[in-house]
């Protein structure tokens, strides 16, 4: 039994014609008389009295009428919702992104890509790094944003920028008259850093012991926010991706010193990735967020953190926009 012959049958009933059924179906008339007849030999019933003239329905028929138009009706509204559903699936982008990456890079992107592709419906989680890569692997996300990226073999790990480390100090420290700051200013400094076993730490350990730098750590944290604060209340001094502290340095709260570029020896800077599981490759709108998030601009990643900055497209489409301060960052 076919939807479609029910669909004739209702018709028929609603038109109380054949003919006219039978129009609205591209069939003959006889078709439509065939369609019927179909269901009453699979029911076993008579469905339609032809005795009569012009023809009714007998009771079952009125009885069978009444239940396909209410089945129909649930048919039609789940065809629907699955329309609708594979809509919305190529219109949605799923981004997993570590708390320090999302939050310097992700406000100017989104509004630029919003203005771009009204349709999109963008949703960005901020999750700790494991759960990033958790995400991914198991298709939850379309791609995540990492730093420090590890390939594994359901995930496919692609450079997206570098970000340079800065001296981030309080207002009233002496680097603060410093232009820039050579390495050797940081020998026997206090520092705020990152907790040990963090990548962030060990690349910026690499880089001070390359250089035959010592420094005091005097406190660690495992995420940016809080070190930020502590250097705040000048704890000590800071290295720190530059982007993460473009809102403090333009609140007047934090001053940032570009390191001076040494001759020789690794980079202080921050790698960050976007990362895919290589199974499952984005495609509709999801696919287009991916190119164009490779070729954002890195100057105009921190647009909308600048003070009374106010966007002309509301990023009701972001998620879980507002993480708590003390997320991880590694």
């Amino acid at each position: 039994m076919h939807i479609k012959t029910l669909k004739v049958f209702c018709d028929v009933v609603r038109l109380r014609s054949f003919s006219q059924a039978a129009d609205e179906h591209g069939i003959t008339q006889p078709g439509a008389s065939q369609a019927v007849l179909h269901l009453e030999e699979d029911l076993g019933v008579k469905l339609i009295d032809r005795s009569k003239r012009p023809w009714v329905l007998t009771e079952e028929g009125d009885v069978y009428y009444q239940g396909v138009r209410k089945l129909l009706r649930q048919f039609e509204s789940l065809e629907d919702r699955v329309r609708r559903s594979a809509r919305e699936e190529k219109e949605r982008v799923r981004v997993a992104s570590i708390y320090s990456v999302g939050l310097s890079h992700m406000n100017a992107f989104v509004r630029d890509f919003m203005e771009k592709y009204p349709q999109a419906n963008v949703q960005i989680q901020y999750q700790h790094p494991d759960q990033v890569y958790e995400l991914v692997e198991r298709e939850a996300v379309d791609f995540g944003l990492v730093s420090y990226a590890k390939e594994t073999k359901s995930v496919q790990a692609i450079p997206w920028r570098e970000e340079p480390m800065v001296l981030v100090c309080a207002p009233g420290h002496p680097f603060v008259h410093h232009e820039t700051i050579e390495l050797e200013l940081l020998d026997g400094t206090r520092l705020v850093g990152f907790d040990r076993g963090l990548k962030i730490r060990s690349a910026i350990d690499r880089v001070l012991h390359a250089h035959d730098i010592s420094v005091e750590v005097v406190l660690e944290f495992d995420n940016i926010e809080t070190i930020k604060r502590a250097i705040e209340i000048d704890a000590g001094v800071g290295l720190l991706p530059a982007p993460t502290v473009d809102r403090e340095v333009q609140l007047g709260s934090l001053v940032a010193r570009p390191i001076a570029p040494r001759p020789a020896g690794p980079d202080l800077v921050r790698p960050l990735a976007i990362i895919l599981n290589r199974n499952a490759a984005p495609s509709g709108v999801a696919e287009k967020f991916l190119e164009e998030i490779r070729g954002f601009p890195l100057d105009r990643a921190a647009d909308t953190d600048s003070p009374g900055h106010s966007s002309g497209h509301s990023p009701t489409s972001m998620l879980d926009s507002c993480p708590p301060t003390n997320s991880s960052t590694a």
